[in-house]
């Protein structure tokens, strides 16, 4: 009775830490896809004219790219040491093995969105400022993003 009793509690142990690992995960993944969405669905999807021009989109965009970009770091703290599951892109463990690096790559970031911000208005503008922060965003993914599909 005691092994049975002993054995569970083992289990549910390590299932609490790998449902903990894939809470963490998908927090950082679900970070990633909130400025996914507004500089791909928002800024550059009107930068290329596939959605019509919106001034209040993309200052929410903007407003939206520079809260999260200033929690990178922090949710990047904790290695999860897997995936999410069935997700299209995961973070490398390089992330974690040079984390000062990974965190340098921040303050460009949140450079090219302050040199925007309140200096967009209209789709020329766009364009520019979509250039300029994805540029930086690339200089992190290069190294610190690994596709999974």
């Amino acid at each position: 009775m005691k092994r049975t009793l002993i054995v569970a509690g083992t289990l549910l142990l390590g299932a609490g830490a790998v449902m903990a690992q894939q809470e963490v995960a998908v927090e950082q993944d679900n970070l990633m896809r909130s400025q996914a969405k507004s500089l791909y669905d928002v800024m550059q999807k009107m930068s290329k004219g596939t959605i019509p021009y919106n001034q209040k989109a993309v200052d929410k965009a903007v407003d939206d790219l520079e809260a999260s970009v200033a929690k990178i770091s922090k949710t990047f703290e904790v290695n999860p040491k897997q995936d999410v599951v069935n997700a299209w892109y995961g973070a490398s463990q390089k992330v974690w093995q040079n984390k000062a690096d990974f965190d340098s790559k921040i303050p460009p970031v949140q450079k090219a969105i302050a040199d925007v911000k309140g200096k967009i208005h209209n789709v020329a503008s766009l364009k520019a400022a979509y250039t300029t922060i994805n540029d930086r965003c690339n200089d992190c993914h290069e190294t610190y993003r690994l596709k999974l599909k």
